[in-house]
């Protein structure tokens, strides 16, 4: 089997590594790529986000499957291009990955199907946003509403913060054009978990719960990052964004 997988990150590195355990694989490109992967797979210069290149290089090295790991291209639809190529891939496509790819949709679906979620409110308009944290409670939370690395989040003690991050979101466009529109978020207390699951439209294969730790500082301090490792039960895994921990 030829397997091609699409990232640079951590995440791609551990699927890499588990994917060259295989027997079934015999050969393996990540595009793409990073000197980590190198050990594992034949990395190529083609970006994440360059869809009709790697989809004729898929066609070209008939791949039997395609990997996406990316959130950016997952949210652009590569898994749909990589199908309607007669291309097998691994990951959800476009009108599902929004789920992802805008925190302002999965808030709306999760209200609309009676799903327990923060209170939130949507806002596309600053000025908005600002009147409506004029009553607000403190803390609250500012989230980007697009993909932001996992960074776009912002917890502000006072109004004065929360208006210097509403500007920083929607104004000084921070985190481009994820910034376009902005949740305004319940602020919850508590551990954080996450579990994560495999489907396929009929079939969910539960992972372990997992625990992340973003924050930049000791003691659950600073701005978020795009992951500074989580814990599962039994060992620290990979980082989620750039390396292996």
């Amino acid at each position: 089997m030829k397997v091609l997988i699409v990232g640079s990150g951590g995440r791609e590195h551990a699927i890499a590594a588990s994917a060259a355990k295989s027997s079934k694989v015999e050969k393996m490109y990540c595009a793409p790529g990073n000197a980590g992967i190198e050990e594992f797979a034949e990395c190529v210069p083609i970006g994440a986000m360059e869809f009709e290149k790697l989809v004729a290089f898929a066609k070209e090295k008939s791949i039997d499957l395609c990997i996406v790991g990316m959130d950016d291209p997952l949210v652009g639809g590569l898994v749909d291009e990589m199908e309607a190529a007669g291309i097998r891939t691994f990951g959800p496509r476009k009108n599902a990955a929004i789920l992802e790819g805008s925190k302002a949709f999965s808030k709306d679906l999760m209200k609309k199907y009676h799903i327990p979620t923060a209170a939130y409110e949507n806002f596309t308009d600053p000025d908005a946003a600002i009147a409506y944290l004029e009553t607000a409670k403190f803390p609250i939370v500012l989230k980007a509403d697009g993909l932001a690395l996992g960074k776009g989040v912002l917890i502000c003690q006072n109004f004065e913060e929360a208006k210097e991050g509403v500007r920083t979101i929607m104004l000084d466009k921070k985190f481009g054009s994820a910034g376009n529109e902005m949740v305004i978020e319940e602020f919850m207390t508590g551990r954080e978990v996450s579990v994560l699951s495999f489907v396929d439209g009929k079939t969910i294969k539960t992972m372990t719960s997992a625990q992340d730790h973003k924050r930049a500082g000791d003691g659950d301090t600073g701005l978020n990052t795009g992951g500074m490792g989580n814990l599962l039960t039994e060992s620290v895994l990979y980082e989620r964004g750039g390396g292996v921990l």
